[in-house]
This record gives C-alpha cells, sequence and structure tokens, in this order.
C-alpha cells in the first residue's frame, strides 16, 4: 500500500469517527444543542482536527449524499454500453445507494429526523455532477446535450425522484422497508421510452 492510499483511508476513518459521535449526540440532546467541540471531544479528535475534516456541523448529515453524486456518476461511467440511457442512470443511484452499510444509515436517519432544516437541504448531487451525468447519458442517447432537452432533463428527474425516494425512507416512521426500496421505487417512475437513443434515418 501507498503512503497516500494510507493517509486516505486514516482520513475516511477520522471523518466516520467524527460522523458516528456526531450522530450519537444530536440523538440525545437534538442538533441545535450540540457544539463542534462537543463533537469533536466525543470522536476524540481536537476542534482544529473537526474542523480539517468536516468544515461545518451541518456538512456532517450533509456529506454522505454530497459526495456521493460524485460516486454515482462515475457508476454510471462504468455501466454496460448495453444499458438504455434511463437504466444506466437509474442503476448507478441504486448501486451507490446499496453500498451504504446499514448499521450506520440507521444512525444518520435519527440524527436527521432531529435537524429537519438541515434535512430539507439534502440533494445528493451538485451542479457540476448533474452536468457530467447529462454529457455521459446524452453520449448514450446518440444525442448533443446543448440542444437536446432530454439528457438534461432525464438527469433532473432522476436525482430528483432518488432525493425524494431517500426523503420518504428518512420521515417513515411506521413499517419501513429498506433505502434502496423507497429509492428504486421512485426512480422506476421515470423509466421512459423518451429516454431511447434516436434511430438515424
Amino acid at each position: 500500500m501507498s503512503g497516500q492510499s494510507l493517509r486516505d483511508r486514516q482520513r475516511a476513518q477520522i471523518r466516520a469517527e467524527i460522523r458516528r459521535a456526531a450522530f450519537r449526540l444530536f440523538i440525545e440532546h437534538g442538533y441545535d444543542a450540540v457544539t463542534t467541540e462537543e463533537i469533536a471531544a466525543a470522536a476524540g479528535v481536537s476542534p482544529r482536527t473537526f474542523f480539517r475534516h468536516v468544515p461545518t456541523k451541518e456538512e456532517v448529515l450533509l456529506a454522505p449524499v454530497r459526495h456521493g453524486g460524485t460516486a454515482i456518476v462515475n457508476l454510471l461511467e462504468q455501466r454496460p454500453a448495453t444499458e438504455s440511457p434511463d437504466v444506466a442512470l437509474i442503476n448507478a443511484i441504486i448501486t451507490r445507494t446499496r453500498s451504504f452499510d446499514q448499521a450506520d444509515i440507521e444512525e444518520w436517519r435519527k440524527a436527521l429526523l432531529v435537524a429537519p432544516d438541515v434535512l430539507g437541504k439534502l440533494t445528493m448531487v451538485t451542479a457540476a455532477d448533474k452536468e457530467r451525468a447529462a454529457k455521459l447519458v446524452a453520449a448514450r442517447m446518440g444525442a448533443n446535450p446543448d440542444t437536446d432537452i432530454r439528457p438534461g432533463l432525464l438527469v433532473q428527474l432522476a436525482f430528483a425522484a432518488g432525493d425524494y425516494g431517500f426523503q420518504r425512507w428518512v420521515r417513515q416512521s411506521r413499517n419501513r422497508r429498506p433505502l434502496d426500496r423507497y429509492v428504486t421505487e421512485a426512480l422506476d417512475a421515470v423509466k421512459s421510452p423518451h429516454w431511447k437513443r434516436k434511430r438515424t434515418p
């Protein structure tokens, strides 16, 4: 293993410890009552180390999804060329959703419920990720994303559906199913014949 990969693993471990400590404190005391200093102490790191890994308290809750957009686009790039654009994008989102550790996301869900203002800001993708995804989708369609509305529209719809499925999973208190079931159900509604490659005459 190279020094860089070891350093990356160590950084990921510290971020995970900060997240777990923060989630526990949010659940016990409420999001607004917990300070960054308390999170740092519970995670066994200094406040300076906390801010080196997590710029704000809010980012502790938002980061797992925000960084997910880049992972989804990377997965989309790796999907088989035989998949239609909508199926490839949907499969990439679902694969990412299934990659979350079940124990971790259950604590995350409980922490989000005590921070409704933060939950409202939760979205799985940045504008840059959407633009990159639209180009990949356009290539699968044989379309120009600058003149054809469909690639960008599909990306907007799919990510909005994924966000909606995630929000439903967080807010569902009774008879809750696994996260990927909610996301899959929302994404199934996006599938449409409009996303196929145009046939050349």
